[in-house]
């Protein structure tokens, strides 16, 4: 039986559900890596840049989250964009192979040589939704909680000159 307006020379083709799923997920999981060859070309700019006026810009260390252990490697392009907003740009690793860049904008204020700052971003329901941060940077060091509804945990960085 077709259906009406159906073409009867070409036949029906049935995707098993678990090929559908698996071709959707390879391509959630690509896409954000597409972001990861523009964060890299300003990773390396950033080299040359040097400090500026509240913390150094480029940090690396980890992300730990506290509901499960898991963890990864951590890199965060952190921009000045007034005197109390900036933009973090981060480049997370999960598992070892799954790579993700997303970007966050933090307000603060500096006390007493250290900016203090918190923000919201929502990443998205294949990645947790909304992210809430809160967190302080020194000259040399980057820390920070997440949480989300699904998670929570830390970032730790140090600044790379």
């Amino acid at each position: 039986m077709s259906l009406p307006g159906a073409n009867p020379r070409i036949p029906e083709v049935k995707v098993p559900f678990r090929q559908t799923f698996a071709c959707a997920l390879l391509l959630g999981l690509m896409l954000p890596v597409n972001g990861c060859s523009s964060f890299n070309r300003k990773w390396k700019a950033a080299a040359d840049q040097g400090n500026f006026n509240r913390t150094a810009s480029r940090w690396e260390g980890s992300w730990r989250s506290g509901k499960n252990g898991h963890h990864g490697q951590l890199r965060c392009l952190l921009t000045p964009e007034s005197s109390t907003n900036s933009r973090a740009h981060f480049k997370a690793t999960y598992w070892k192979i799954f790579r993700a860049t997303y970007q966050v904008e933090f307000t603060g204020e500096l006390r007493d040589g250290v900016w203090q700052f918190s923000g919201t971003e929502d990443l998205g329901w294949f990645a947790g939704g909304v992210y809430s941060y809160e967190g302080r940077v020194s000259p040399t060091n980057f820390f920070s909680t997440y949480k989300c509804k699904y998670d929570h945990g830390t970032f730790e960085m140090k600044s790379i000159p």
